[in-house]
């Protein structure tokens, strides 16, 4: 089975900012973030082709026609809407079979339409790991899947020595595990109820801002789906987050204890009345975006080695790419999908 890809490419509303710079055009390696994952999924064999949304000139600029034209799955770009959910939402629209240049809404025969949604700011992210998550995604027949990374997974990252470049992420901290968020969401838009709380939870995302924390947590408690249970694991989940930052690891994991990944997994599917789950791989490089400036200049500083332990350990976990002769992506090494 393929399915089409959606890169979120928009800087309005809640998209941040790295240096004054929308994150999709940041260099890293000489070429834009956005181009890096453009090119990227032209070598996970489950993407049938890719929809680009965002600032419309400025992806034209970015995804050059020399680019484009040494592309072998189709590339299509989308300017951007008001917010990260209109961005999808409409997106989708624009893809369904038969849809005109303006989309259609879904219907009956679309329910079950899966999509890759990705941003653009993971430039370590490997063929293969995309491969594996969208199918152990596929696999669960959820609504909604959300990918996670392991802890061991982002420790290469970590800085070598004091003072010296590296990337410190934050974790989720679950009855399995320390996790990170992976930033590979594969959904059934049309089966997803309450769409809108998708884009609420990405506006409150930087849950080290007490502010957004409380104001997440009313949402949740008021919400026709959330109600107090919900709410108590959210809480819970921050309180052994910030047990963890402080070094408390006694007490983040007895907190900890008490969140399971299948409560978690019950609640969001109250939340957006559809089926939620949580999905692992285990190479990490889909788990690291550049989200500030000092994770921006670590990228830069260490992107050969980074890529190349993320190539290798790709590799032993998951097998080989797919075939490459070195001529997609306007010549730049990307690998091309068996044939």
């Amino acid at each position: 089975m393929t399915i089409p890809a959606i890169v979120a490419a928009g800087d309005l509303r809640a998209a941040k900012a790295i240096y004054g710079e929308s994150k999709a055009y940041l260099e890293v390696d000489g070429r834009p973030l956005v181009r890096h994952v453009a090119r990227l999924l032209q070598g996970v064999p489950e993407v049938s082709e890719v929809w680009v949304v965002g600032n419309l000139p400025r992806l034209e600029a970015a995804l050059d026609p020399d680019f484009r034209a040494a592309l072998r799955k189709p590339l299509h770009l989308v300017p951007q809407f008001r917010n990260l959910y209109e961005n999808g939402w409409q997106t989708f629209r624009r893809l369904l079979p038969g849809a005109p240049e303006a989309g259609r809404d879904p219907g009956p025969q679309d329910l079950d339409h899966p999509v890759l949604f990705l941003p653009t700011d993971i430039p370590f992210a490997t063929e293969q790991e995309v491969s594996e998550f969208v199918h152990r995604a596929l696999a669960t027949g959820a609504d909604y899947v959300m990918g996670l990374v392991t802890e061991e997974s982002m420790a290469p990252f970590y800085p070598v020595a004091p003072g010296e470049p590296g990337i410190r992420m934050a974790y989720f901290n679950l009855r399995e595990g320390r996790v990170r968020q992976s930033n590979l969401h594969l959904i059934r838009p049309a089966r997803i109820v309450n769409r809108h709380y998708i884009d609420e939870m990405y506006e409150h995302r930087y849950q080290r801002q007490f502010g957004n924390i409380l104001a997440l947590a009313w949402r949740l408690l008021v919400s026709e789906r959330g109600g107090f249970v919900l709410l108590a694991y959210y809480l819970l989940m921050h309180a052994a987050s910030f047990a963890d930052r402080q070094g408390w690891k006694r007490i983040a994991d007895a907190i900890r204890g008490w969140i399971p990944t299948e409560r978690i997994e019950r609640g969001v599917s109250s939340l957006l009345r559809a089926s939620f789950r949580l999905v692992v791989t285990e190479a990490g490089g889909c788990g690291v975006d550049v989200d500030n400036e000092h994770d921006l200049d670590a990228a830069r500083l260490r992107f050969e080695e980074w890529s190349a332990a993320q190539r290798e350990r790709a590799a032993e976990l998951y097998g080989p790419p797919a075939v490459s002769d070195g001529r997609a992506a306007g010549g730049e090494g990307s690998r091309e999908t068996r044939s």
